[in-house]
């Protein structure tokens, strides 16, 4: 005769039992919510937070990137946008490719004016000259 399980001996799916049960640290094993990025018990990192996408992360974003070439790369390495560019989340994404736009454009305007800037200050410089060689 064939037994069926009773209420409380109810067979639950392998992927519901991983929702119920919590994860565990690999470090120190504590037992670790799945919505932590950190353990709280030894600090080890669990999952990588997601990218703020929010209008004051992105104007940070932006205004670094246009500035960016202003500073000459200093800072290359505080620049989040390879992050956003690199991240699977679509609207980060789309963020990270507007920053290297307006990273390449600051980029080309800065050298551009450099350029022009130089170029008119070495015909001032060049006219001074020729003017002061001509007064003898």
């Amino acid at each position: 005769m064939e037994q069926t399980p009773s209420h409380s001996e109810a067979v639950i799916p392998a992927a519901e039992v991983q929702e119920i049960l919590p994860a565990t640290c690999l470090t120190c094993h504590q037992a670790v919510l799945p919505e932590y990025y950190f353990c709280p018990n030894c600090g080890n990192k669990l999952t990588e937070a997601p990218l703020p996408i929010t209008l004051i992360a992105q104007t940070q974003l932006y205004l670094f990137s246009i500035i960016l070439p202003l500073i000459c790369f200093i800072t290359i390495n505080k620049w989040k946008g390879i992050k956003y560019l690199t991240s699977k989340d679509k609207e980060a994404h789309i963020i990270g490719i507007i920053a290297c736009i307006l990273l390449i454009i600051s980029t080309v305007f800065t050298f551009w004016f450099t350029y022009i800037s130089l170029q008119k200050l070495v015909t001032i410089s060049t006219e001074g000259v020729s003017q002061n060689i001509d007064a003898y």
